[in-house]
């Protein structure tokens, strides 16, 4: 992986992108937030009618491509709204990571889908 694939690239060339095409004054965190939430309906929104299995969906370019372009949408979203708040992603996904590894200790949960609620 190079420096270009960072995350933190990532996230300046996209400032730079808002930046290049004024938008920031519209990239409000209730906007950003309510994009994120509207990009995840579009991603679920390429197998609404379906159910394929992961198989199906690596032999499916098409489907591949929707899925591919809907998560970066997300992600840039999400990647967006830390710039703005001055998040780092890397460091709060590391720190829900810990916290989910807490509430979903893996000799108790192993096997089960049940929310940590259910067996605390």
């Amino acid at each position: 992986m190079t420096e270009h694939d960072s995350l933190a690239h990532v996230s300046a060339m996209l400032d730079a992108f808002v930046e290049e095409r004024d938008w920031s004054q519209f990239h409000t965190v209730k906007n950003i937030i309510s994009s994120i939430g509207i990009e995840a309906a579009e991603l679920t929104e390429t197998i609404q009618w379906a159910n394929p299995t992961v198989e199906q969906t690596k032999e499916d370019a098409g489907l591949m491509q929707k899925i591919s372009h809907e998560t970066a949408d997300v992600m840039l979203y999400c990647i967006r709204l830390c710039s703005i708040l001055g998040l780092d992603p890397v460091r709060i996904m590391n720190e829900k990571f810990q916290l989910n590894e807490e509430k979903y200790p893996a000799d108790v949960v192993r096997g089960s889908s049940a929310k940590y609620t259910e067996y605390e």
